[in-house]
Order: C-alpha cells, then structure tokens, then sequence
C-alpha cells in the first residue's frame, strides 16, 4: 500500500451499531501473531427449520467426482483420528493458522482488547480446542491474499481460515485440500451510494476502475469477463476499499460476504446487482495432510450441529447476521475417498 493509501486508512467511516470505539481500520494493521481469547455468543431460538433443513437433506452426501472437479467442494470423510499431521500439532502444543487481520467481522483486530477475532477465529478455536484441548492454543500468523497458499506449502501454517474460496484451480494446482464447506458466498459489487453509474456486473463497468484482491475469485472472474472495466490488484482487499474512499478506483469485486462487512464500516457504499458466482468457503491445508482435513471436517461436523443451538449459528448471529441475514451452514459434502 502506498503512501496514499496508508492516510486513506483514516477515513474509513465509524462503525454504527456495536462499533463503538473502532477509531478506524489502522488499528487492524498491527503485530502480526497473537495468541486471542473467545467471547460466548447468545443464544437466539431463531433459523432453526432452516438450519434443520439444510442438515438434514444431505448431511452426509456422497460425490464420486472430486478428481473431475465437478464438486471442488467434495472433501475427505470426517474422522476423529490422530494421524501423522494431527500428532505434529500435538507435540508441538500450538495450532499455527493463516488468518486475516483486516476483514471486518470475518478476522481483523479488535481495537479495545488487540486481539484478532471474527466469524473465522470463531472456527479456529473450536479445531484448537478438539485438537489440543484449548481454544487458545493458537499462533495467530497473518497472511495477505496472494501469499495463502505458499504459506501452507512451505509449511509456515497447518491451515489457513481465511475466507478462502473452494475451486478446481486452487485444488490442481496450489497443491492444497480442502475442508468441507462452511459458509456460502459469491461475487459482487460494492460502489459508493452516491454518484456512481455502476449498477450490475454488466456494461456500466465499461472503462471503470475495479479493485480486486491479487489471487483471489474476484480476479479469476474479472479476467475471465470484466465488462470492460479497468482491474486494480491489491495484496488484501480491505485496500481495495480505502483506494473507493480516496477516489482512486470506481468500485470494489469481492464476495458478498466481505463486501457486506465493508459496507458496515463505510455506510456510504452499497453492494449492487446480484452476487455473480456461488462459492464455498473452506479450511484450506497442505495435501499431505490427509488426516488433519479429516479431523478437521469432523470437528465442522460438530460445529454445524444442533440447530440454532449450534456454535456456528452462535457465532453466525454474533458476527455476521445482522449484514447478511437468512444463512446457514452448508450441507456438507465428502469424497468416497
């Protein structure tokens, strides 16, 4: 980021309902590994038909097609062993996990307590716990879109949560496995509410300036059909909306999800038009770690069960509920392998 940019941090917009006392996104931008401790969401007796439903219609789902890619979100069966991955994590005492520190509501730094936290730590605990016994047994390491997967090569992190997208390239050729799917997302747009003629990924994005994230969905998409429109690669896509802020780009391609927690911390922008894709967000890991997928999905297994009572519909309506309502937990689905 620029010098440019690193003041347009400043004008990120207040927070609105339960963000009092955020005196910005800069203080996201801090150490780069902590150790966080959870908060315990309420429980709502609300979503429980649907989250039933979605349970209940294929919990455990068979596809023969994952070498295809036909369902890239097709993973391993869960399994409470204890292989040669899950024994390293053991010994060692820590679960060492990619994370972001910069999506509101997903995994970015609360100003009061400096810790990272968000829908996606939320699930990091719950592993940390299953694994060793203690949500807080986590070394936190921040890491910007483009550099994800070389972090789980390298073998820097067991896993990265971090909103990743699910798809047949990252699977091929990133060298990663994935966890089941736990949250459903998709692309769209984010422009500001006021003078902007943008109003669908459609021809309004003819000669524009869109921001995208370097690596992500959102560039594999625009590359594929941008419309027209002028792409703009940053390393994290919080970047992408301090350059909207400083008039430097016309709008923002991201998911739906982290799009909905930019427009919270700016209530000058709106999403538009439709979400253009469907994607699954996913446990990324090294594929060679079989075994930790495996436990891994068992433990999101546990997670999604139990209805509105479940952890992740707690951390659901702590999170995310209020910027984008009516979710449940995706139906898992596994591999015969």
């Amino acid at each position: 980021m620029d010098g440019a940019d690193r003041r347009g941090w400043a004008r990120i917009h207040g927070w609105g309902r339960r963000r009092r006392g955020w005196g910005g996104v800069a203080a996201m931008a801090a150490a780069c590994a902590v150790a966080v401790a959870a908060t315990a969401a309420p429980l709502h007796d609300t979503a429980d038909d649907a989250v039933r439903q979605a349970q209940s219609t294929a919990s455990v789902q068979q596809a023969s097609a994952q070498n295809t890619c036909d369902h890239p979100e097709a993973s391993l069966p869960p399994s409470g062993a204890s292989g040669t991955s899950v024994q390293r994590i053991i010994r060692r005492g820590k679960l060492v996990v990619g994370v972001d520190q910069n999506s509101y509501l997903w995994g970015y730094r609360d100003p009061t307590s400096g810790n990272i936290v968000g829908f996606d730590i939320d699930l990091v605990k719950a592993i940390a716990q299953d694994i060793l016994g203690d949500a807080n047994a986590v070394t936190y390491k921040t890491v910007p879109t483009a550099k994800r997967f070389e972090a789980i090569r390298k073998g820097d992190v067991d896993m990265v949560v971090r909103t990743v997208t699910i798809n047949c390239q990252r699977l091929q050729q990133e060298q990663v496995l994935f966890s089941a799917a736990y949250f459903e997302a998709g692309q769209q747009l984010l422009v500001p509410k006021q003078g902007s003629s943008i109003t669908a990924f459609d021809g309004s994005l003819k000669g524009k300036k869109v921001c995208t994230a370097e690596g992500s969905t959102g560039q594999t998409k625009l590359e594929e059909d941008g419309h027209g429109a002028r792409v703009v690669l940053v390393p994290n896509q919080l970047d992408c909306l301090v350059r909207m802020q400083l008039g430097q780009v016309d709008a923002v391609f991201t998911d739906n999800a982290l799009a909905a927690g930019q427009a919270a911390q700016d209530p000058t922008t709106h999403l538009v038009g439709k979400r253009v894709t469907t994607e699954y967000y996913g446990v990324a890991m090294n594929k060679n770690d079989k075994d930790l997928v495996r436990r891994v999905n068992q433990v999101l297994q546990q997670y999604t069960a139990g209805g509105s009572s479940s952890p992740w519909m707690q951390a659901y309506r702590k999170w995310l509920q209020a910027d984008l309502p009516g979710q449940v937990p995706p139906q898992p689905l596994y591999s015969g392998n």
